[in-house]
């Protein structure tokens, strides 16, 4: 009876609620510090939102959603990848993942240093500081300090994130626009002109050459992540439908955080004091002016402490969780899979923090920041919108080499419908590839050269693709990276007899095929045939595919 409940508790733990899991994704997606970017094109970033939610946030959300119906198995990406084009594609996309999060923060860490003044009533100081910082490296370190709390927080496990991410982005988002949906009506009602016009006409944005497709590829770029967050996919109660609901409320929030925070930011500060570091204090400032409340942007500052919060949790606690699962299946070194007692990876976590820390020096440290800072950043696009092209081409793949197998959720319009959802996600995707790639006009200043900026990304490019192959290469010739005891499932393909991923008529579902199965890297334990019906699979197991045993263990 002990047993039991002890089995129960631990069950219960692991359960994230769809309300969690949505505002985890959102906190991947979307924050209001975003918007300020987007302001500088006025009401035409409207449509640039729109566009880019129609042709890549919208098409991802999708594809997620049929992949993680008809897969819901632990792993997330590297289930998907894997089922469709095959392990290494798979272990590409973690590896991808997890070195981008290292990137992006180290790269974003020095901006912080110009914040810090925000967090005290003093603005007139706050503003001079953010625009000639001192002891830059001093406040830098305590920054990275805090990461590295949050970092520890994050290997609490599950439930202690889930809750962060919850209440940070409700703190740090989600009120923070309600209170500047409300003030800046009243400010309107004051009589107050907005610094843009609101013609439906301005809506369409204007043609700049170039700059014009960068911005467009910019707001791609924005969406990216909303799929991330699968990781944790068997944390939910019903995974098939409780994320496919998460991920189409996250879409509409995600929107609406873009569309009206970026709305508001253009119509109180002119186009001309804009500036990325601080316009969205002083939106706050200008705001509460209006209820007599001009200290407004220093609440603003700590609410959007708490989505930073959020947000460094769940991308810290995202990518190695998923790598740690998968590494125990024999895909990393032993000394990698190690668990701590909340049964995270904590040892992939913190190199993936001593990796973030020693950029976040270079960036501040090297002679020509801006050109390694651009370097940088059009890498991690590449790298990000590639793992989109595996995703999209495995939908594909899947479609077509898997027919049958259920997914509580279908992209509509059978295989038309899948091929243009596909196309129009591809073809975002190489789009912003293709423009990561164009030199931009300060390449002289800050690069060297077209072929210089080119070539160096493309190395950079090929060096994390290469360690990507050389690890899954490697784990080929050590069969004892396999722990026996690791809870990832074998693809449907292991277990229905086929080398690699090929063309199945089963119509038995990921669930009932994988319960009671050894664990991947072991021999299989109850094989299918690749056409077998759910009929004749139905005699052989339980259709319920618990994990509460694998969860205690």
């Amino acid at each position: 009876m002990a047993d039991v409940q002890t089995n129960h508790k631990i069950k219960q733990k692991t359960y994230i609620s769809v309300l969690a899991l949505t505002m985890m994704n959102v906190s991947m997606v979307a924050s209001l510090s975003n918007d300020v970017q987007q302001a500088f094109y006025g009401l035409s970033s409207v449509t640039y939102f729109a566009l880019g939610a129609i042709f890549f946030f919208i098409p991802t959300g999708l594809v997620a959603a049929e992949l993680a119906s008809g897969w819901s198995n632990r792993g997330g990406i590297f289930r998907w990848v894997g089922e469709g084009i095959g392990k290494g594609w798979g272990l590409a996309c973690l590896l991808i993942l997890w070195f981008q999060t290292m990137i992006l923060f180290g790269m974003t860490m020095p901006s912080f240093t110009a914040t810090i003044m925000f967090y005290t009533p003093h603005y007139d100081s706050a503003v001079q500081f953010a625009q000639n910082p001192q002891h830059e490296i001093l406040i830098m370190t305590g920054w990275i300090i805090l990461y590295w709390l949050l970092a520890f927080m994050a290997t609490r496990g599950v439930k202690a994130f889930s809750k962060m991410a919850k209440y940070g982005v409700i703190i740090g988002s989600l009120i923070p626009l309600v209170i500047m949906i409300i003030l800046a009506g009243v400010w309107l009602a004051q009589g107050h002109t907005p610094e843009i016009s609101m013609a439906p006409k301005n809506l369409i944005p204007k043609w700049n050459g170039f700059s014009t497709l960068a911005l467009a590829a910019g707001v791609f770029f924005s969406y990216t992540g909303i799929d991330m967050n699968a990781a944790h996919i068997k944390q939910l109660k019903n995974p098939g439908k409780d994320f496919t609901k998460a991920l189409f409320i996250s879409i509409g929030i995600a929107f609406m955080i873009f569309v009206v925070g970026t709305v508001i930011v253009a119509m109180v500060i002119p186009n001309n004091e804009l500036n990325i570091v601080y316009s969205l204090f002083s939106v706050f400032k200008v705001l509460g002016a209006t209820i007599g409340m001009p200290w407004l942007y220093m609440v603003l500052a700590w609410a959007l402490l708490c989505n930073t919060f959020a947000m460094v949790v769940t991308n810290m606690a995202g990518p190695s969780f998923m790598l740690g699962q998968v590494g125990a299946s024999g895909f990393l070194p032993k000394w990698f899979q190690h668990k701590n007692k909340f049964n995270m990876p904590s040892r992939l976590m913190y190199t993936q923090m001593i990796g973030m820390t020693l950029i976040a020096y270079l960036v501040k440290l090297v002679p020509n920041v801006e050109g390694f800072v651009i370097l940088l950043t059009q890498t991690v696009t590449v790298l990000y919108l590639f793992y989109y092209v595996l995703m999209f081409t495995t939908f594909l793949k899947l479609r077509y080499n898997q027919p049958n197998r259920p997914r509580s959720f279908k992209v509509p319009g059978g295989k038309f419908g899948a091929w243009v959802v596909a196309l129009v996600g591809l073809g975002s995707c190489i789009f912003g590839i293709v423009l990561a790639l164009y030199p931009p006009a300060q390449i002289a200043a800050e690069v060297g050269s077209p072929v210089v900026y080119v070539s160096t990304i493309l190395i950079l490019v090929t060096v994390i693709l290469g360690i990507c192959f050389i690890v899954y290469q490697a784990s080929k010739r050590h069969p004892e990276w396999v722990d026996v005891n690791n809870n990832f499932d074998p693809f449907t393909w292991q277990i229905e007899g086929l080398k690699k991923p090929g063309k199945v008529l089963s119509n038995v579902p990921t669930a009932v095929m994988s319960a009671d199965q050894n664990p991947m890297g072991m021999s299989i334990k109850r094989p299918y045939k690749p056409n077998e019906q759910v009929s004749t699979a139905e005699t052989k197991v339980n259709p319920q595919h618990d994990d509460s045993k694998n969860e205690s263990k």
